[in-house]
Order: C-alpha cells, then structure tokens, then sequence
C-alpha cells in the first residue's frame, strides 16, 4: 500500500530522471553543433569549436583561429601554433562581450576540454555548465572551473 507521499516521492523521482535523460540529449547534441562549427577552424594540427547556450538558445559560436584581419593561418613553418590563435572558447566569449546577451547561468559546450586562460575567462563570464567532448593532456583548466564551482560535464569516450 502506498502512502500519498510515497507516491509523489516516487513520481517526482522519475520526472527527474526524465529531466536528466532530456539534458543529457540536449548536451550530446549541442556538442555535436560545435563539432560541426569547428569544421570553420583553418587551424590543421587541431579544430575546436564553442557553442554558449543559454535558456534553449545559442547566443554565441566560436571556433579557434586567428585575430580578425590576420590571416587564416594557425600554424607557422615548422607547425606550431602561432601564440595569437585564440581558442574557441575565447571567440565565443569574446564575441558576447560585443552583443547585446550576457553569458550569466549559460552553458558552454566545447569540443575539447579549456586551458587554464579560457576556464579563467569561463569563470569571469559567468558561465554556469561546462560540457565538453575531448579530453586535454593538461588538466588545470578543468580543475580550476570545478574549484569555482561550475558545473562540469565530459561526454566523449573514456
């Protein structure tokens, strides 16, 4: 026999999982875009891309590459990367700052896991969730976002 609070303990339970299954499907797919927006990166050792979401909408893009007027060119002769390529994150972001929207309580889905620079500029944007799809060989930066309390999120393969 059930009493009527277990039964709304128990309803409220699966509308959780329901929620969580909904956002896991939204996060896999978000990430997917930035996938397929780190297909504009003319960077050739490595193409990320940022998408930041906010209440169902994307409010910014970004996808690493070099300063507006440089040229499309990431790496220099012997493939290194130039020190002014900006990462995708640092586009989307940056990008905000010259809109009309605010990145507080967003989400931000990368395709690959932020550095140290752009998890401070997460933080500072008030970026609330962090998905990401590759992990990096340097951790920090994923350290120092969940030292800050953000939500973080890997959804590649282990």
């Amino acid at each position: 026999m059930y009493f009527c609070h277990e039964k709304a303990d128990t309803q409220l339970i699966n509308e959780q999982e329901v929620n969580r299954e909904k956002q896991r499907q939204f996060d896999q797919r978000y990430l997917e875009m930035a996938r397929i927006w780190a297909q504009n990166s003319y960077c050739q050792r490595r193409q990320v891309g940022a998408l930041v979401v906010k209440e169902g909408m994307i409010i910014s893009d970004g996808y690493n590459g070099t300063p507006s007027g440089f040229e499309n060119v990431c790496e220099d002769e012997n493939n290194i990367t130039k020190t002014y390529v900006l990462h995708a994150e640092a586009n989307a972001i940056t990008k905000l700052a010259r809109s009309n929207n605010n990145s507080e309580g967003a989400t931000i889905y990368i395709t690959a896991s932020p550095c140290i620079e752009c998890s401070k500029l997460i933080i500072q944007s008030g970026i609330r969730r962090v998905v990401y799809g590759e992990k990096y060989r340097l951790t920090d930066g994923i350290e120092l976002l969940e030292r800050a309390g953000i939500e973080v999120v890997y959804l590649g393969e282990e």
